[in-house]
């Protein structure tokens, strides 16, 4: 076939090392935008980068040439970076999630990508990630996700 076709859409998840609340909001919107241009710099469309002070969200199309774990790797260690020129002992957790979705649930993602504040006025970081898992039917012991 001489043409590849893909649709890989993530939604991504990840805290910051030990969810300290190190992502002050004079930062966010900085630090949204150089994921953002990270993710381009690779050959990702972000369709949108939001979180809080603790963890991050971002909703990514990925070629069909990057594998998740090589995307996130390159934000995760990109962001880290220039996240050291404020804060010396920044660092984002291990791990992430990384939860496949249709077309179809890209207006709910970013509107859940939006509207964080709200959330976490209601429940924390580790409510709303035990919330996605479940959602998506990842079966995990959460001793092990957030010790």
């Amino acid at each position: 076939m001489p043409h590849s076709f893909c649709s890989s859409l993530y939604h991504c998840v990840f805290s910051t090392k030990e969810r300290r609340p190190l992502i002050v909001p004079e930062i966010q919107t900085r630090l949204w935008s150089y994921m953002g241009g990270v993710a381009r710099e690779r050959g990702m469309k972000s369709l949108i980068v939001g979180g809080m002070p603790d963890h991050v969200h971002l909703l990514l199309s990925l070629p069909s040439t990057l594998a998740v774990a090589d995307a996130l790797r390159a934000i995760k260690h990109g962001s880290s970076l220039w996240m050291h020129q404020s804060f010396p002992h920044f660092a984002w957790q291990q791990g992430y999630g990384a939860f496949s979705i249709g077309w179809r649930q890209v207006d709910v993602t970013v509107a859940y990508i939006e509207r964080q504040a709200e959330h976490h006025k209601k429940r924390d970081f580790q409510a709303e990630f035990l919330s996605i898992l479940k959602k998506h039917t990842i079966e995990c012991d959460s001793r092990y996700i957030f010790g």
